[in-house]
């Protein structure tokens, strides 16, 4: 399993042909208490830098870009349910959604865990 890192926030987690995605620790600091999260339809396919989801919080609302293209295989339903999971976990439970990768090569252009830590400092 590799994490790599967008310069938009949004980590992905990458199994196979499958990429986990969800907002950084520091995304989530930044927006302070989590009050609602608008997840993609199942099916759905998106091309990369597009906005795939909302997350808003008591200071502002804000999008969350497809890091690559992809069909949407599945969505954090419990996420919809509970939206404060991303102040409590974003980088485990509270991913956003699943895509089926399109383009392998679209992942060259992320960072890893050092590269994003250098972007954040």
């Amino acid at each position: 399993m590799t994490t790599l890192f967008t310069s938009d926030h949004e980590w992905l987690r990458i199994e196979g042909d499958v990429a986990t995605i969800g907002v950084t620790d520091y995304a989530q600091s930044q927006l302070g208490d989590v009050v609602f999260v608008e997840l993609p339809k199942v099916g759905r396919k998106l091309k990369k830098a597009e906005a795939a989801a909302v997350v808003e919080s008591v200071k502002a609302a804000s999008d969350v870009y497809a890091p690559i293209s992809g069909e949407v295989l599945e969505v954090n339903e419990a996420l919809a349910a509970e939206p404060a999971l991303v102040n409590s976990d974003a980088g485990g439970k509270a991913w956003f959604f699943k895509l089926k990768i399109a383009d392998k090569s679209e992942l060259g252009g992320l960072m890893d865990e050092a590269g994003y830590k250098a972007h954040t400092a």
